[in-house]
């Protein structure tokens, strides 16, 4: 015996009818007939009795119609666990900076949200040192971060994409009508960045180091948004994510310095080396990877999975 046996046999018990079965299993009637020909050849009784007025079941059918009730109720909680084990659901704990969370992050949530529904991340801000170290610990099941491509220790990373850097100021200020400016110019004047820029403001202070001879004069300055206010309050120029002062820069606020940064930085998710990955985790990167870099055009080697082992 089958199934589908077992199931059309259900149908034809509960209805008394192989007419009504068939029209609601949307079958053809002989197929129901066929099934049930099959599942009483197969256990050597007759199921049911064909009377001039319909059918009825006969006793062999009587005592078989409660073990088919259990076996289809069994194969069809089989089939939702089984298909339960394809939703992914959970809880995933993210650590990532400012601009990530305030200009990348909320299409990539609404993504996520509407195809899986059952998946709740949550998001940490974080700096990038910080981010790095919670992921190690597992206190963080992934990370996003601006930062050079290259190695995090302990740690497998997925590049995403460039993420490029503007050194912007007030139309006002003097190295705005610069052409171009030089690292040497900015050694003479004030630079604000974000706490959270990490890795590239290190980038950034070690080339006006070299050039300055002595501190590089870059000013932590809290969040994004204290460091746009900082510069229009005349305190210095700002190194910021392009993403985050498009805006500013589309309205005339503020302008982007010409200045070519002497680094590279890209947008990178990193979770930890030699976990046992669960389902939603795999998930998460694999979608992650994906949206981002159909929302960027693809990171700058053309391969949106390339990854830093």
């Amino acid at each position: 015996m089958d199934i589908r046996q077992l199931a059309a046999f259900h149908k034809v018990a509960t209805l008394l009818s192989f007419t009504r079965a068939a029209a609601e299993l949307k079958y053809a009637q002989s197929s129901v007939t066929g099934q049930i020909k099959r599942l009483e050849n197969s256990l050597g009784v007759s199921l049911f009795e064909r009377l001039p007025g319909g059918v009825v079941l006969a006793p062999a059918g009587q005592r078989l119609l409660p073990y088919a009730e259990r076996m289809l109720s069994l194969a069809e909680e089989a089939r939702t666990a089984t298909a339960g084990a394809g939703l992914v659901s959970g809880t995933l704990t993210v650590g990532t900076t400012e601009s990530v969370i305030s200009y990348r992050m909320p299409p990539l949530l609404e993504f996520f949200h509407r195809r899986y529904p059952r998946l709740e991340v949550v998001l940490r801000p974080t700096p990038c040192a910080e981010t790095l170290r919670a992921v190690r610990q597992g206190t963080l099941d992934a990370g996003f971060l601006p930062a050079p491509r290259g190695e995090h220790p302990g740690l497998r990373a997925t590049v995403l994409g460039p993420a490029p850097l503007l050194l912007v100021a007030p139309p006002s200020h003097p190295l705005a009508a610069v052409r171009p400016v030089t690292t040497k110019d900015l050694a003479r004047v004030p630079v604000l960045a974000p706490e959270e820029s990490g890795g590239y403001r290190e980038l950034f202070e070690t080339a006006v180091r070299r050039v300055r001879g002595g501190p590089a004069g870059v000013l932590g300055f809290g969040t994004i948004e204290s460091t746009k206010r900082g510069m229009r309050a005349g305190l210095g120029v700002g190194l910021l994510p392009a993403v985050a002062v498009a805006d500013e820069i589309a309205a005339g606020s503020l302008v982007a310095l010409d200045w070519t940064p002497p680094f590279e930085v890209f947008t990178q998710i990193v979770w930890r080396r030699g976990r046992q990955m669960p389902a939603e985790l795999r998930t998460f990167i694999d979608r992650s990877v994906e949206f981002m870099a159909e929302d960027s055009g693809g990171n700058e080697s053309g391969n949106p999975m390339s990854t830093a082992a």
